[in-house]
């Protein structure tokens, strides 16, 4: 194992997490402020993940206040505490960028429905009598 190789397999965080374009997750980002440190939450739509090893890096958009806001995190970084998937999104593409020029209803992503979830919306509809 060469030096670099080594220096980049201490650095890894392990990622447990699995997730992907189109997905919605909360990123809990550590953030310092004069001697505080504090935990800040940045909830918005993967429209990309690129690159690999120690510089893998996702970059989740959201709408703040009628702005969208990109932010760009490096998945191994000391600084993410951690990354939520808040649901699955259905997507056919790798790279979103086309919802930079959508508003609105358009912008939005339909949910990706798993066989645990249909079960369960199943066993919730009401019984039909005949």
């Amino acid at each position: 194992m060469s030096l670099i190789a080594h220096v980049e397999a201490s650095q890894k965080k392990d990622v447990k997490v699995q997730f992907k374009s189109g997905d919605t997750v909360k990123v809990h980002f550590k953030v310092v402020e004069g001697g505080n440190e504090r935990i800040q939450i940045f909830e918005g739509v993967v429209i990309q993940r690129k690159g690999s090893g120690l510089s893998e890096t996702f970059t989740v958009r959201k709408i703040s206040f009628g702005v969208g806001v990109e932010r760009i995190f490096p998945i191994h970084s000391p600084r993410i505490d951690k990354i939520e998937v808040v649901k699955t999104g259905k997507v056919r593409r790798a790279k979103l960028y086309y919802l930079r020029n959508l508003s609105g209803k358009a912008a939005r992503i339909s949910e990706m429905q798993t066989k645990q979830q249909e079960t369960e919306t199943a066993e919730q509809a009401p019984a039909t009598i005949q």
